[in-house]
């Protein structure tokens, strides 16, 4: 358990699609004492993102960490979790109470997995982040509101994401197959090579309830198909890649030069991508200047927490985005 001796110490919590990390942090200088990962997602249900689970899993892991670092006050938590805006009602009216008693913390900050990430990968400055990964989603600010691109999901957007690219790679093949125009033997060959006949690609794919992983598990054949010099590879990349470009002009502040980041796996694909989306980005956002990401959706957590306990949280507050409870 924490206690009031020792040092004084912030809880940044990434809660996603793939899991849960915590991280345990000094609060001021912000130097991490520990981090705990668990593969096995929060449960959502009927009433959105279920609470209980959340900290059933948090509470124990944060306990442990700070007993190791030899105890300490926790001054702030801040919880990013994935569908916070549109599932995040239990952990609003929940989680405060809950860290209340656990260990006495009364400074919390709920934000969206898109806003942490933004933390991780500029901190606290005015810009514009694309998270991209299985799915896509652009957030940017100007310290006085938030605007957000994309991240609608892979039936109604995440536009040039892993699944994405993965969908379009397997179109292709399936045009190949057919023999239609667009389509492409190489990545009919990958297809197949993975999934098996392509005439049974449609009932091994359509009723998984992981499809949106399933299709992104195609975007790195795509890639590989690309820069093995196949065309129609290539133009899906390329078309991505603009898709990604949009979603970062239509969030970057208005006016002065912009920083824009990157982060994500789905830019672990490396120049096939990276390459066409420079030339999108600075066709799009002429006056924006690609800066590397700092950190990751854990390390931004920590960062907002910590902002937090120091009363110098910059990051404008949001009913859905960011909301903050003192």
């Amino acid at each position: 358990m924490t206690g009031a001796r020792g040092q004084e110490l912030v809880v940044g919590v990434d809660s996603g699609g793939s899991g849960l990390r915590v991280a345990l942090a000094r609060a001021g200088d912000g130097r991490l004492l520990g981090t705990v990962s668990s593969r096995e997602p929060v449960r959502t249900g009927p009433g959105g993102i279920d609470a209980g689970h959340l900290i059933g899993q948090v509470v124990p892991a944060v306990d442990a960490m700070a007993a190791r670092a030899g105890g300490g006050r926790i001054l702030a938590v801040c919880v990013g979790a994935a569908g916070m805006a549109t599932l995040g009602d239990r952990l609003r009216a929940e989680l405060p109470g809950a860290l209340e008693r656990a260990w006495g913390v009364r400074r919390l900050a709920l934000a969206a997995d898109a806003v942490t990430a933004y933390a991780g990968a500029l901190g606290q400055r005015p810009g514009a982040v694309v998270a991209g990964g299985t799915g896509l989603i652009a957030i940017g600010t100007d310290l006085a509101g938030w605007r957000r691109a994309d991240g609608w999901g892979h039936l109604l957007g995440d536009c040039g994401s892993g699944a994405w690219i993965g969908r379009a790679g397997l179109e292709a093949a399936m045009r190949a197959y057919d023999g239609r125009r667009g389509g492409s033997a190489a990545l009919l060959a990958r297809a197949e090579e993975l999934f098996g006949p392509a005439r049974g690609l449609p009932g091994a794919l359509y009723p998984r309830t992981d499809r949106p992983a399933v299709l992104a598990s195609f975007a790195p054949e795509v890639a590989g198909c690309a820069v093995a010099g196949d065309p129609v590879a290539a133009g899906i990349l390329e078309r991505a890649a603009a898709h990604v470009a949009e979603a970062a002009a239509a969030v970057c502040p208005a006016g002065a030069p912009v920083e824009v980041a990157l982060t994500g796996g789905l830019f672990r694909i490396g120049e096939p991508l990276l390459g066409p989306l420079r030339e999108e980005l600075a066709a799009c956002l002429p006056k924006a200047r690609e800066v590397a990401a700092a950190g990751d959706p854990t390390a931004g957590a920590v960062t907002i927490a910590g902002a937090l306990a120091e009363d110098a949280l910059r990051l404008p507050a949001d009913p859905l985005l960011l909301r903050v409870i003192r």
